[in-house]
């Protein structure tokens, strides 16, 4: 594991063996439709040959299933795989060999495509081994040794490079630069580091080198933890109830009570196996899969990947939706929110000063103050002796004033009196000359689009319970709730906390988790359905059911369209051919509708399904109703 000693949760023997059958199955049964058309279409081949390859596949394909079933039957559970089942054999009896073999297609095929899809969840711990580096490098008498992350000790001197991941959570021996946290811990800023800071494992170090003390071993460290988090996501996933199986529950036992009411009232056992044909649940096994890929098709060209497709079936169901704060319903980013003036200075005053310095410096905070100036178009000034030493803020001449930008903490106190009680939000302090002149206070940059978004999830979407669930200060999540209009308010969250939360809620309904970061993907795996919000990390997106390309919430509003109109129309081409296939039983089981009239009348309701499941894959003029 890369250094690491966290163990990959492995596939069982059998459902390894399982899958690897499915696949063979449905090699096997294609090849033995497209023979068996080849054999009597072509070549005239009427004889007991043609059936041949029919033959094979049912057997090798449609005796697991078979086994499958009379599982299902012990156990008293009879969904539209049971019927599926019931009908491979009811029309192996007939002589139906056709019908019976693309019955285990269909049946292999799903299943197939549902082991790929769960499997992918697996990949989450992939893209985190993978993300961490293999080597670190460790200082000894002055030499730079490369080692292997697990051998690292407590108390070694490592150092991190520019543009690393750090790879065990210490503290800054020598050193200053900026860490990116945000992916991890849920704060939006890059972090200053000097000597005394804590480093966290999985941070990046985006500009000088570090030399740090290692705190932990790597097994220990805040990213191993994450792992391990995620590991228990794995082994406890939401418990989903699929549509076909749903619908199933009610089909199959309509049916075989239609069909025994025939075979007994009549004597006649030919109605019996009518009424199955008839029966044989291809509006659910056709039509809902179908549905789903044109819902998936849609989705990509709006700029939305699916990862799981049982996410689509999931969507409309969702009473409860939870939101991470940074880079989700915030850009991730710091602004000047506001600026305070004092000896007389203006704001235009303040920030000319500031900026000014601040064009020279790689703190965090710089960028803001800069695009503050260049949004009000402030000439900056010509700066000269400008220092910016750790732990002492950045100062400098501009046009002949002695400025210093720094925090309150650096302030003598006979200034720092003159300043208001600390708030939410970052600040920090202009002096010129000495005297106080100017404190600014910075927030993560909400969305535009976030309060009118959230307003719109309850009327329009029947989602009653809204939450944030936040790894960043309280005062700083409070401050975007009351924004955006949110009042259900987690703060200071770890990965495991957010897991706990997410997990009892998906037990009392279906949850959506909306979130970026690395330290989301536990809770989005435990989520009915997990969205990844962006491309900023590899493991989140592995982790989600489906990833938003393009990081707005009008595109998850365009999700949740596109996944309650394709349940809306898989409803429709599953209900309607299932209504259709009862009127057809009916008529079966009073005699009027032979065998094979039923299989013929069963294929025109299978293409009627299937022509209204495509509608999933066209798109509609509007998508967004906020």
């Amino acid at each position: 594991m890369n250094g690491t000693t966290t163990v990959r949760l492995k596939e069982s023997p059998s459902g390894s063996a399982r899958r690897i059958w499915n696949s063979i199955s449905v090699a096997l049964s294609l090849t033995a439709i497209v023979l068996y058309l080849l054999f009597h279409y072509v070549l005239q081949i009427k004889s007991g040959l043609a059936t041949l390859p029919l033959w094979a596949a049912i057997i090798a394909g449609g005796l697991p299933l078979l086994y499958d079933l009379f599982r299902q039957v012990l156990k008293r559970q009879f969904g539209s795989d049971f019927l599926a089942g019931l009908s491979i054999v009811t029309a192996t009896i007939m002589g139906e060999l056709l019908v019976a073999t693309i019955i285990v297609l269909m049946l292999s095929g799903g299943q197939t495509l549902e082991t790929f899809a769960t499997k992918r969840a697996s990949s989450v711990l992939d893209a985190l081994a993978h993300r961490m580096p293999n080597i670190a490098h460790r200082i000894v008498d002055g030499t730079t040794h490369d080692i292997a992350v697990a051998d690292i000790r407590t108390g070694d001197r490592l150092i991190v490079l520019p543009h690393e991941i750090c790879p065990v959570d210490g503290t800054v021996e020598s050193g200053t630069g900026t860490m990116d946290e945000s992916f991890l811990t849920g704060e939006p800023f890059r972090i200053r580091k000097i000597s005394g800071s804590q480093v966290i494992s999985g941070a990046l170090n985006e500009d000088f080198a570090l030399t740090i003390l290692a705190d932990k071993l790597a097994i220990d460290s805040r990213y191993e933890r994450i792992m391990r988090v995620i590991e228990t996501a794995e082994q406890h996933p939401p418990r989903i109830r699929r549509l076909a199986d749903r619908l199933g529950a009610v089909y199959t036992p309509v049916a075989i009570v239609i069909a025994l009411m025939g075979w007994l009232l009549s004597g006649d056992p030919d109605r019996f196996l009518a009424v199955i044909v008839i029966a044989t649940p291809c509006p659910l096994l056709l039509a809902i899969p179908i549905s789903i890929i044109g819902a998936i098709s849609l989705s990509a060209k709006r700029g939305i990947v699916i990862k799981r497709p049982v996410v689509l079936e999931q969507i409309g169901g969702i009473q409860a939706m939870f939101f991470d704060k940074t880079g989700t319903l915030t850009h991730g980013e710091p602004i000047v929110t506001d600026t305070l003036c004092f000896s007389g200075a203006t704001s235009t005053d303040v920030l000319r000063l500031a900026a000014s310095l601040e064009q020279y410096s790689k703190h965090p905070l710089a960028s803001a103050i800069l695009h503050a100036a260049e949004e009000q178009k402030i000439d900056l000034q010509t700066v000269e002796d400008i220092s910016e030493k750790p732990g002492e803020g950045l100062s400098g001449h501009v046009a002949g004033r002695k400025v210093l930008v720094a925090g309150r903490r650096k302030l003598a106190p006979e200034i720092a009196k003159l300043l208001p009680a600390s708030t939410s939000g970052m600040e920090c302090v202009v002096l010129s000359d000495g005297q106080l002149v100017g404190l600014f206070k910075f927030h993560d940059r909400p969305r535009k689009e976030g309060q009118p978004f959230i307003r719109h999830l309850k009327p329009k979407h029947h989602i009653n319970h809204l939450m944030i669930l936040s790894g960043d200060r309280d005062s700083e999540v409070q401050h975007l709730a009351h924004i955006v209009g949110i009042t259900d308010v987690r703060a200071n969250l770890t990965p495991e906390d957010k897991l706990k939360i997410v997990r009892n809620e998906t037990e009392k309904a279906p949850t959506l988790f909306l979130g970026d970061g690395i330290n989301d993907a536990p809770a989005m795996m435990a989520a009915t359905v997990g969205v990844a919000f962006g491309q900023n990390s590899d493991i989140t997106a592995e982790a989600a059911g489906a990833v938003i390309l393009e990081p707005t919430l009008g595109k998850v509003d365009e999700f949740l369209h596109i996944g309650n109109r394709m349940r809306r129309i898989a409803l429709q081409s599953a209900i309607g051919g299932m209504v259709l296939s009862s009127v057809g039983m009916m008529a079966a089981a009073f005699g009027l509708l032979p065998p094979l009239a039923g299989a013929i009348g069963q294929e025109i309701i299978d293409l009627l399904a299937v022509l209204n499941a495509v509608r999933t894959s066209i798109p509609t003029k509007e998508l967004r109703d906020f």
